[in-house]
C-alpha cells in the first residue's frame, strides 16, 4: 500500500519511530535537504517523480499518498 511506504520513507528520512497518516512535515522539523531526500526514496521505491509543489501543497503522508494514488503509481 503506498500509504505505509510513504509513512516508512517519512519515518526513515525524518528519523522518527512513527508518523500518523495527518502529521505535518514541516511540524516535524522537515526542511528542503529531508524533502529532497524523500523526492529520491519516491523515484527509487515507489517509481513516481513528485514535484516540489506537490510535495508542499500535500504537506501529510495521507495528502501525498493521495496525490502519487492520482497518478496510477504501481505499488513495488
Amino acid at each position: 500500500m503506498i500509504a505505509d511506504k510513504v509513512r516508512a520513507i517519512w519515518c526513515r528520512e525524518l528519523q522518527r519511530d512513527n508518523v500518523s497518516a495527518d502529521d505535518n512535515f514541516f511540524a516535524l522539523g522537515g526542511q528542503s535537504v529531508i524533502l529532497a531526500k524523500i523526492q529520491g526514496a519516491f523515484i527509487e521505491e515507489l517509481g513516481v517523480e513528485v514535484p516540489v509543489d506537490q510535495m508542499l501543497l500535500n504537506p501529510t503522508p495521507a495528502s501525498i499518498s493521495a496525490y502519487i494514488e492520482s497518478l496510477g503509481a504501481v505499488n513495488r
